[in-house]
């Protein structure tokens, strides 16, 4: 293989087999590739345990779904794959994600009833939004005045591959020397980042966006969080202002779990230092790892 085209290691399951990632491939007729007519999700496994994977198994099935597709297996037949993808990989940490998509029509139809839908998962090692240098001093974040696709053109609850909003903010983030960025709604409130959701803690209040977002699972586990360490935690409007005026910002996402953003635009929040309610939440985030009512031990 060329140097200048590496895979990492990690296990596939495409067309009922398991191979090396450098062999899972899709049809370039594939509506998944042509028109990002897929849906997918992704749950990581830290030290040989899933962290939630009925709560990713239980969005995924409802995304697909909602796109009007189906999957070549039940709910433990996909339990299956993801296992064995994860214990052919040998990893001990990793990134495992599924993916729909609706597939080739056996006659090049442009009706999406006619495609054979193609599911895909794979076992790559464990990624962080965030390196392990931001995660300790927290990202400087910018705020993009691109608007994030409106949930009246696409539901964002459906994870999904439309993400050309999100690439153009992280552009206009990086000629600004931000590390990431996330997006406003259409009324300049704010949105989500690229695989993650945003919080802002004000007098020990925290706040992440109601709508215009994907309900992401490591959003739902900090909002349990926080009510177990008696810190409130709402869904409502969070306006471009209130971050910039917080206390504390962190991101969630399940690449990385829970984490610290220390600037906004170059600007400190709030001290400028990792916040106390952040670091608590943190901490018992990764506690939760070895607990056997959130996590699944690869059997």
């Amino acid at each position: 293989m060329s140097d200048a085209l590496k895979f990492p290691p990690g296990i596939a399951y495409i067309d009922g087999d398991y191979r090396a990632m450098s062999e899972a491939k899709i049809s370039v007729l594939d509506w998944g590739f042509l028109r990002s007519d897929a849906t997918y999700d992704v749950v990581h496994v830290w030290q040989r345990r899933f962290f939630r994977l009925d709560k990713h198994l239980d969005r995924f099935s409802n995304s697909v779904a909602r796109l009007h597709m189906t999957l070549p297996f039940d709910r433990d037949g996909l339990t299956d794959v993801l296992m064995e993808c994860v214990r052919r990989s040998g990893l001990d940490d990793a990134y495992v994600e599924m993916i729909c998509t609706r597939g080739v029509s056996p006659i090049f139809s442009r009706d999406p009833r006619d495609a054979v839908n193609t599911f895909i998962a794979f076992a790559i090692p464990f990624g962080w939004v965030a390196n392990e240098e931001q995660r300790a001093r927290g990202l400087n974040l910018s705020i993009s005045d691109i608007p994030r696709i409106p949930p009246q053109s696409v539901d964002p609850t459906v994870k999904n591959y439309h993400w050309l909003d999100f690439i153009a903010g992280l552009y206009g983030a990086y000629e600004s020397d931000a590390e990431n960025v996330v997006l406003v709604d259409l009324d300049g409130n704010i949105t989500e980042g690229p695989g993650f959701n945003l919080f802002a803690v004000k007098d020990g209040r925290a706040v992440t966006p109601e709508s215009g977002v994907l309900e992401g699972i490591t959003r739902t586990t900090a909002l349990e969080l926080c009510r177990e360490l008696n810190v409130e935690a709402v869904t409502g409007t969070l306006t471009a202002a209130a971050v910039r005026g917080a206390d504390e910002v962190f991101i969630t996402s399940t690449a990385g779990g829970i984490m610290p953003v220390s600037k906004i635009d170059g600007h400190p929040i709030g001290d400028g230092e990792v916040g106390p309610v952040t670091q608590r939440l943190t901490a018992l985030y990764w506690e939760k790892h070895s607990d056997p009512a959130w996590s699944t031990p690869i059997d």
